[in-house]
Parts: C-alpha cells; sequence; structure tokens
C-alpha cells in the first residue's frame, strides 16, 4: 500500500489545526473572564482576548500548556497597553487649556456634603433608637428588611392593622424629632 506523505503531512496539518481551534474555543471565556478580575470592562476583554488570539496563531505548533501561558501572557502586555494609551489620554486631555469647561459635574458629594449627610445619619439614626420598642421593631422590619405589612404581621404575630398604626406611629414621631421634613419612602406602603 503506497500512501501519500503529503495526505499524511496535511491530515496532520488539519488534525493540529482543530486542537488548536478548539483550545482558543476552551480559553476565550475564561481569558475575558481572567480579564474582568484585572478590572477591564467586558468590551474590552473581548477585545483584547480576540487580538490575544490572533497574536498567539503564529505560536500554534508550540504545545498547548505553553500556548495556555503564551496566550495570558500577550493579553496582559495588551491590557497594560490599553491602561497606559488611556493614561497618556486623560494627561493630555488635563493639560488641555480648556480643562473642565465641557466636563459635566459629578454626582459625587463633595467633603462638606459628606459631612452633613454624616450628621444627618446620626440624627436619624438616633431618633430612630427613641422609638419604642415594638414601634422601632415594625418600622426597621418594614423599612429595612423590605417586609410587607402582612409579613410583618405573621413575624411579629400581630395584626395588619397594628402594623399599620405601628408604621404611622413611628413616621409621625420621627417627623417629631427631626423636623416636619418628609423625605423620600415617608408614606406608608401599601400592605
Amino acid at each position: 500500500m503506497n500512501r501519500d506523505p503529503s495526505i499524511g503531512e496535511a491530515v496532520a496539518d488539519a488534525s493540529e489545526k482543530a486542537a488548536f481551534a478548539a483550545f482558543l474555543a476552551a480559553e476565550s471565556g475564561p481569558l475575558v473572564g481572567f480579564l474582568i478580575n484585572k478590572r477591564i470592562a467586558l468590551e474590552d476583554a473581548q477585545d483584547i482576548a480576540q487580538e490575544s488570539q490572533i497574536r498567539l496563531m503564529r505560536y500554534r505548533g508550540q504545545p498547548h500548556g505553553a500556548l495556555k501561558v503564551l496566550l495570558y501572557r500577550i493579553a496582559l502586555n495588551l491590557a497594560r497597553d490599553l491602561w497606559r494609551q488611556r493614561a497618556a489620554n486623560r494627561d493630555r486631555a488635563s493639560s488641555d487649556p480648556s480643562d473642565g469647561m465641557f466636563e459635566v459635574p459629578t454626582p459625587d458629594p463633595g467633603p462638606d456634603q459628606r459631612a452633613m449627610q454624616q450628621q444627618e445619619l446620626v440624627r436619624i439614626r438616633n431618633a430612630i433608637a427613641r422609638l419604642p420598642d415594638h414601634c422601632r421593631r415594625i418600622y426597621l422590619l418594614n423599612r429595612i428588611e423590605g417586609l410587607s405589612y402582612s409579613q410583618i404581621a405573621r413575624h411579629a404575630n400581630v395584626s395588619v392593622k397594628a402594623v399599620e398604626k405601628q408604621i404611622s406611629k413611628a413616621l409621625a414621631l420621627l417627623r417629631q424629632q427631626l423636623g416636619d421634613r418628609p423625605g423620600p419612602g415617608d408614606r406608608d406602603p401599601p400592605a
């Protein structure tokens, strides 16, 4: 039986290409996950993974163990390039004379506003702590735990009407202690 050596080589080459394609398919998801764990956005991680696989093609004759290490090294290098590029863009943008002219104000509070929010939070906590025990428990079950009036009634072994009264009492006492400033969520939610 005479076999043409070129057919055997073609079969081996096709087998190697199929194994390489299977390797890339198997590593694609884990590589994207690895990049996301490095704080890279999903779209960027997918782009980097794809570019890494393309660059790895020139090494496809290597053993799969070596390919995996090489794939992740290529991806990390591409991620570093992306970080450097973005840092350079930020540096260029911050040296722009129109710096700040076109920026949208951030919703993050400044130090003064944060301090005021902390003081308000302390006031609210103190006011809640001064509520009568039963009233405070029912109020917290509703507002913090998110239980409905009927769930609280079952939990506390009281009627739904009793829960409504305790919530109303808590809200009235809190308004009295904190001043007559109704805030978000001060209305009684439906049972």
